[in-house]
């Protein structure tokens, strides 16, 4: 079933042109109505024009209009279900309120990131790294965290991967990348501008760019041939860069399964090789 509607909507409210933005308010207030509504309703309800719902549906990721009546629907069908929210990680409660506060608000994260991860974007990112000559991952800040771990994962498996968490080393690696290479930018904010400037090198190279951000309109996703999301619903400005942060680990932990799967035997043979290159290491007992 396709759910995920008013996530998204909520989700990329900040980013929406204001007509747009008017259009989804109404959305949010009236879902139950808008299911059962026509484009030109919709349109006359909410005081705006047809093609700013048609601009809506697709500013969405939807096909269309139909497809984000849909998803709003699918979301309404699991209203009766108990439903967790985000919380606010207090300082001046019990450890066991931190443990479940925490572990919650990671839970949903990864629960509404998967309403705004599109399956067939993931399927081709897939196959587009799993293809590649080489790989370029970039990521600043909290961002370089997750690029170090895809890095590390890749390697596992002996792919060819660079990584770059700072200008100089994104310039470099994009400048070097050819047609058949592939770039993956992480930016939760999507507005890094070091990383902008260089996943444009590596798109003028021919490379293909694939990036990992929050869901709605943003600078680095527009640069990217394949568009990847994660929910961006988190309100505690204590809380926000952790759960997001998982999200984003569950993202590269799908699309690493799905890369080793395309060469099984191959990676199953690099990782017992680079196992017992590490043990070889470590003392024993």
């Amino acid at each position: 079933m396709l759910k995920g509607g008013l996530v998204s909507i909520e989700a990329a409210m900040g980013s929406l042109k204001p007509m747009e933005r008017k259009a989804a308010q109404y959305i949010m207030e009236h879902p139950e109505q808008v299911v059962s509504l026509s484009v030109q309703k919709l349109a006359e309800f909410a005081d705006v024009s047809e093609a700013t719902i048609v601009r809506l549906s697709r500013s969405l990721h939807c096909k269309g209009f139909q497809e984000l009546k849909l998803r709003i629907a699918g979301d309404l069908s699991q209203s009766s279900l108990p439903t967790e929210s985000y919380q606010e990680i207090r300082t001046d409660g019990s450890i066991v309120d931190l443990i479940k506060s925490v572990s919650n608000n990671n839970i949903v994260s990864i629960q509404d990131t998967l309403t705004v991860l599109s399956p067939e974007s993931v399927e081709k990112a897939i196959n587009s790294l799993s293809s590649a000559r080489k790989v370029g991952v970039f990521g600043v800040g909290a961002s370089a965290v997750i690029a170090k771990d895809f890095m590390q994962k890749l390697t596992r498996i002996n792919r060819w991967c660079e990584m770059g968490t700072g200008f100089d080393a994104q310039a470099t690696i994009s400048a070097n990348l050819i047609p058949g290479d592939v770039v993956f930018g992480i930016s939760y904010s999507g507005q890094t501008e070091d990383m902008i400037r260089a996943l444009a090198v590596a798109k003028n190279n021919g490379a293909s760019v694939i990036t990992l951000t929050r869901f709605g309109a943003n600078p680095v996703a527009e640069l990217a041939d394949i568009q990847l999301f994660i929910s961006t619903l988190e309100k505690s400005i204590r809380s926000g860069a952790m759960a997001s942060r998982i999200s984003q680990l569950n993202v590269i932990d799908i699309l690493y399964a799905g890369i080793a799967g395309r060469h099984y035997e191959e990676s199953i043979k690099s990782l017992e090789k680079t196992r017992q290159a590490v043990m070889a290491g470590k003392r024993n007992g």
